[in-house]
């Protein structure tokens, strides 16, 4: 991660302290960090559309306060972040974006095109919608993997152990090939299949040795692991997995599903997504 761009989103309620810990290390990386802020914007009220040429939009009272008080916020949140960059030492910039829910993906992703990997406070769980934009920014429009639940910074520093959720599938390749810097600075990464149809027009007669051979020659010591199910849901799976060999991150693709399916029935990477015990690499 040396020289590496790393974005890191949050809201305004976030944790000064948290962000400080981030910063240390990407300082001693060394990297650079760009801060970047959400104030979702409160609805605007589309009614005052129809007000005829000429004639006077009116706002209400309350709208224009809560934009002022967003505003506000915004700005100390800012001035805040950028005297903690200084009193850092750290090279970066901080940017702040105020816009309705429906337009934080939009202004995540620009943000994101330029760096590296992409880190998401805790904070923005508050909101489950801005969380949810925030996510699909990053993972849908850029091409920059998502770090999250990383608050001590281990999976930047250097992770012990790494556990690669792999199957033969596009987004879990895209993913590896997203993790390699962090991949190559732990000691050991684990490729672990969830119930792996073992031929070769599928997963392959061993599944994961493939991508095995790949990270050892990038310099990785990697251990290749087969699991049944079991019937449990493969996130839980992923999880209880990782959780037992001792993983301090998990590196996994997103969305093979559709969004579609997964908001309503659920799936692997909503799983991943809302648990908040585990630090989690996602590229799509």
């Amino acid at each position: 991660m040396k020289n590496s761009s790393i974005l890191i989103v949050i809201g305004k309620q976030a944790s000064l302290d948290d962000l400080a810990k981030q910063l240390e290390t990407i300082r001693a990386l060394p990297a650079r960090a760009v801060v970047l802020i959400i104030g979702e914007m409160p609805q605007y009220p589309y009614g005052t559309l129809g007000v005829p040429t000429g004639g006077i939009a009116d706002f209400s009272v309350e709208w224009q306060e809560s934009v002022a008080a967003n505003t506000e916020a915004l700005k100390v949140k800012t001035d805040e972040v950028e005297a903690l960059l200084q009193q850092h030492g750290l090279s970066g910039e901080v940017a702040s974006v105020a816009c309705e829910a429906a337009m934080v993906s939009e202004a995540v992703a620009r943000h994101a095109m330029l760096c590296d990997l992409a880190l998401v406070g805790p904070d923005l769980r508050q909101s489950e919608t801005l969380f949810q934009e925030v996510s699909n920014g990053i993972l849908f429009q850029s091409p920059v993997g998502m770090l999250i639940n990383d608050t001590n910074g281990t999976a930047l520093k250097q992770p012990e152990k790494i556990f690669v959720a792999w199957n033969t599938g596009l987004h879990a390749a895209r993913a590896v090939h997203a993790a390699l810097p962090v991949l190559r600075g732990a000691k050991e990464v684990v490729i672990g299949s969830i119930d792996p149809v073992m031929t070769q027009l599928r997963d392959g007669e061993d599944p994961g040795v493939d991508v095995a051979k790949w990270l050892t020659h990038h310099g990785c010591t990697v251990v290749v692991r087969q699991y049944p199910g079991g019937g449990q849901d493969v996130g839980d799976c992923i999880l209880d997995r990782a959780a037992e060999c001792g993983a301090d991150l998990i590196v996994m693709g997103s969305y093979g599903h559709s969004r579609t399916r997964q908001a309503f029935f659920g799936g692997t990477t909503r799983t991943l997504l809302e648990q908040t015990e585990k630090t989690v690499f996602l590229a799509h």
